[in-house]
């Protein structure tokens, strides 16, 4: 049986984050030496961590190492004592400075968080793993540019507090010993066949955190197109605007991102624009993973949400004031609505005006595009629209997708034909049909769900893809509950089950979504996943403070478990979702949630946890339903 490599080697090359030359030999010295059954993990997503490898047997145990290609003689670094022996070298510049990045901290981190986080029955939840399990866990530090003997003579002194039992398992290793193929030094359990502390149900408790993400194996893959897509992303029309409208799953971002992707080889200045805060993450990554053969498709494209776009024009108009005078009396609820949906836009056309008589003037001139492309158009409101057209140039392109569907905001309505031909718009809309991301049997649901507590709404109901197998089976589960109290500790429950609904697959923590109507129950359950040691990455913020700053940083290419709000998370998608909904929770929403469900040949799995009474006969039809 081959030896599981994660990343598999041939795509090494893909990675967003590729391997030095340090990381690359002792990749090599591993597979190279290492009996077969033991698993090789790269730059794994250990719970907001990221080591360079992690081994793991689940017969003889676990091991981290950090590797570093320093060259320890082109810079002076020393151990330096102050309450604790620290780290310390001296720049070019002859300017003393801590090393942050130190190797030793790092791996004894590792090594106690797998013990007492990942794998709790090893460390027993102490501060010192207990001596019993040294030998399961080893944390390495291999240095690729220098001698064993130079690596312990600099870094020994860090290990002054540890045993002479933890130290064997704690080994320092330069270049000598990898090129001499010296495993049992680099790696003292590697002689083993077997450890009486090791056990299976360790490495699957292990594994979630160590296999590559979906979301990263996804970013080397590129976009796959139908034709009717992509004569959309290879064509523009004569006027250069065109409207592209389709339900949940019809492939309206990759069109997006496709078309984007080719103005960019063809070096036209592209503006990329969402409303949503959190969305322009997920189409960058979209972007980069467009077939290019080899031409960089990442450049000349600004991917901004339309009120920072908003605020952008205004500064660099010198209204800088006049736009904090909007938010002065920190408004909220209709009032702050009323600001961002004209305010901030009509400041934000006066600085446009201010800044067109300067053009020719770099500095304090208005920015133009050959191209802005706008996905989520349903969210977006006819004056917003104008205002960014003011910076199209002459002859340049405008392309807006939309689902009606999606609208939570109830701004479509504006959008009538006839305003649209005032927006630039001739012509029929362009529409796409196939969902190509639902799997077809929640489609049948996401319907019957329609019929019954949405018929008062325009739902563009998704068609699926004509398969004569199941190719994409999904596991729904419904869990209806009396009170809304229960919500947070139900969804927390609900999102730990899901590795055991997906056995004998491993499911990657870092794959999960949670999706909450609100802020005050979304945190409530991130601290109760936080309480059992599980990293989350989420963007609820009680008195919204800090919430844009969480908002621009959440994207799933981070290594913890996601959490956000339905809003949120409108344009992205989950192969492994928990959904929380209330009595005031709003029913589109509640489409808008399920429909954001991405299919798997290994299988999807969604898990409603509801509290609103109404909906408890229609959870009553799916496939798992219980009552809590």
């Amino acid at each position: 049986m081959p030896r599981l490599i994660s990343p598999p080697l041939e795509e090494l090359d893909k990675l967003r984050t590729p391997l030095n030359q340090g990381e690359r030999i002792v990749l090599d010295f591993f597979n190279r030496n290492l009996s077969q059954d033991w698993e090789i993990y790269i730059q794994p997503h250990l719970n907001g961590l990221r080591p360079d490898f992690v081994l793991l047997n689940p017969n003889v145990g676990i091991a981290v190492y950090e590797v570093k290609h320093w060259d320890l003689k082109a810079m002076p670094y020393r151990i330096k004592r102050n309450e604790t022996p620290q780290l310390w070298a001296t720049n070019s510049a002859g300017i003393d400075f801590q090393v942050v990045d130190n190797p030793v901290d790092k791996i004894i981190h590792y090594q106690e968080q797998i013990a007492n986080l990942y794998v709790p029955k090893i460390g027993q939840n102490c501060e010192e793993i207990s001596s019993s399990y040294f030998s399961v866990i080893t944390a390495g530090v291999i240095f690729t540019n220098a001698t064993t003997e130079e690596v312990t003579l600099l870094l020994e002194p860090l290990y002054e507090k540890k045993t002479a039992n933890s130290r064997k398992y704690l080994p320092l290793v330069g270049i000598d010993d990898i090129k001499t193929n010296k495993l049992t030094k680099v790696f003292p359990s590697a002689r083993y066949n077997g450890s009486k502390y090791m056990k299976h149900s360790f490495a699957d408790a292990l594994r979630g955190w160590l296999i590559e993400p979906d979301f990263a194996k996804d970013q080397r893959q590129p976009l796959e197109l139908d034709p009717k897509q992509k004569a959309l992303v290879m064509n523009r029309t004569d006027s250069g605007y065109r409207r592209i409208r389709g339900p949940a799953g019809s492939g309206k971002s990759l069109v997006l991102a496709g078309r984007t992707a080719q103005l960019s080889i063809e070096d036209k200045k592209v503006l990329l624009v969402s409303f949503n805060i959190t969305l322009w993450h997920y189409l960058r990554d979209l972007v980069v993973r467009y077939p290019a053969n080899g031409v960089k498709v990442n450049k000349n494209i600004t991917y901004i949400h339309f009120h920072e776009w908003c605020k952008n024009i205004i500064v660099k108009a010198g209204l800088r004031d006049e736009y904090n005078k909007l938010f002065v009396s920190n408004p909220t609820g209709e009032s702050l609505e009323k600001v961002l949906e004209y305010d901030v836009v009509n400041l934000a056309n006066i600085a446009i005006d201010r800044l067109v008589q300067n053009i020719g003037n770099e500095e304090i001139s208005i920015e133009q595009y050959d191209a802005i492309l706008v996905d989520e158009g349903q969210d977006f409101n006819l004056i917003w629209w104008n205002t960014l057209r003011r910076v199209l140039k002459d002859n340049g392109e405008m392309v807006l997708v939309a689902d009606q569907t999606q609208d939570l905001y109830e701004r479509t309505k504006s959008w009538t034909e006839e305003s649209m031909n005032n927006a630039g718009f001739r012509g029929s809309w362009s529409q796409l049909d196939t969902c190509y991301r639902t799997p077809n049997q929640l489609i049948v649901y996401l319907r019957d769900f329609v019929n019954n507590f949405l018929t008062d709404v325009n739902i563009n109901l998704p068609n699926p893809e004509i398969e004569e197998l199941n190719l994409w089976p999904v596991t729904l589960t419904w869990i209806q509950c009396s009170s809304e109290q229960f919500i947070p500790q139900l969804c927390s429950e609900a999102a730990l089950h899901i590795p055991e609904l997906a056995n004998p697959n491993t499911v990657a923590w870092p794959d999960l979504t949670i999706l909450f109507p609100d802020h005050k129950l979304g945190l409530s359950c991130v601290h109760l996943l936080e309480q059992q040691k599980f990293n989350v990455l989420h963007i609820f913020d009680p008195n919204g403070k800090d919430r844009k700053s969480k908002k621009m940083s959440f994207f799933m290419g981070d290594a913890r478990i996601k959490a956000c709000t339905i809003h949120s998370f409108k344009g992205w998608e989950a192969r492994y979702m928990v959904i929380a909904l209330t009595k005031s929770t709003d029913l589109a929403a509640v489409y808008v949630a399920m429909s954001r469900l991405k299919r798997d040949t290994k299988g999807s799995y969604l898990t409603i946890v509801c509290s609103n009474p109404a909906l408890e006969e229609y959870g009553k039809t799916w496939p798992s339903f219980s009552h809590s």
